[in-house]
């Protein structure tokens, strides 16, 4: 089936819900929907929605119009959901969407764990959409992702900048395990500012001198939290997902961003990742005999997350196939069926 039109119809499908379900659950349909058309697999879309949208819920109502000149005390406030929806509704029509990211991100960015990461990592696949082509549905889509980002902002606590001389994947194999795993994503990362060692892991990363090795280094950090997931992906299968997709969001953003935010944009999805890690990696990797092996290609591997049909798995493939690319490295094709092995499929 050819693609074109199939993500403007799932858009417009998912837009009649809201961005959450049961509660605090991230609605993670679009993002799918996103991953799905671009590799090939639009002719699935609608039949995969069809047994996706009957968890969601409908999207909320607003309770008073968000002040464009007065923001700030609405950030964060998850009751005002439905009035930051309404806004960055009506701002993407009326503003040109680069102008309105330009402003808007470096707002939300130092909230980046919003709604357990899924914030950014919403508008990364938004982001990807509009880099490839512009319409209503795409444009509504990219207002959604911001209003949930801004209903949902929450820092990192204890953040540093990086500073140090450490690449990527020692310094996210050196980040520090929250002590209390017992509870959920607000519980771990609450212990993240007392943790010993947790801010100066942060500031171990090397820092960037100029925007190409804030690219370079945002990559290599998507890179390892990725091939990470294979041998400790057991620690929370669904959880440690977002450690290597967060970061892909905020790479997948750069090119529409002006080069001066590159820095704080790898400073942010730094501290994402590293928290996602310390909050669910586990005491030690799985025994390398008891991984699986990699899948022929790239093509069989999203093929293998589409066939299984969990949303984590179609997000997290989507991001091993950019490994791939980069790297070549097998191992990237094996978190595939890693993830597939440790969670279970959509029914």
């Amino acid at each position: 089936m050819n693609g074109d039109g199939v993500l403007e119809e799932a858009y417009e499908r998912l837009h009649r819900t809201g961005p959450e379900f049961e509660g605090w659950l991230s609605n993670h349909g679009p993002m799918a929907a996103e991953s799905m058309v671009r590799h090939g697999h639009a002719g699935e879309v609608h039949r995969w929605l069809d047994g996706y949208v009957r968890r969601l819920e409908e999207a909320p109502g607003g309770s008073s119009p968000i002040d464009p000149g007065d923001w700030r005390p609405a950030l964060g406030d998850a009751r005002r959901l439905g009035d930051w929806l309404a806004y960055f509704g009506r701002v993407v029509r009326e503003e040109p969407w680069r102008a309105v990211l330009e402003t808007w991100w470096p707002r939300l960015l130092p909230g980046i764990a919003a709604g357990a990461t899924h914030g950014v990592i919403r508008t990364g696949h938004a982001v990807h959409a509009l880099l490839s082509r512009e319409d209503e549905p795409r444009l509504a889509e990219f207002g959604q992702a911001l209003g949930y980002w801004a209903a949902r902002w929450q820092p990192v606590a204890g953040t540093a900048a990086p500073s140090g001389a450490t690449g990527p994947g020692r310094a996210l194999a050196a980040v520090p395990r929250v002590p209390d795993q017992r509870e959920g994503i607000n519980h771990r990362l609450d212990q993240l500012a007392r943790l010993d060692g947790w801010t100066a892991s942060l500031a171990a990363l090397r820092p960037a001198a100029d925007a190409g090795q804030a690219h370079a280094l945002l990559s290599e950090l998507a890179d390892a939290a990725t091939l990470r997931y294979l041998t400790h992906g057991h620690g929370s299968p669904v959880m440690l997902v977002h450690s290597a997709t967060a970061p892909t969001a905020v790479l997948r953003t750069l090119p529409a961003l002006p080069a001066e935010l590159w820095d704080a944009s790898l400073a942010a999805a730094w501290a994402a990742g590293a928290a996602v890690s310390a909050a669910y990696l586990p005491e030690g990797p799985a025994p390398r005999e008891t991984l699986p092996a990699a899948p022929g290609s790239p093509e069989e591997a999203f093929d293998l997350a589409v066939r299984h049909g969990d949303e984590h798995v179609i997000k997290l493939a989507d991001t091993c196939l950019d490994v791939h690319w980069r790297t070549g490295d097998p191992d990237a094709l094996a978190a595939v069926a890693r993830a597939a092995g440790l969670i279970a499929p959509l029914s």
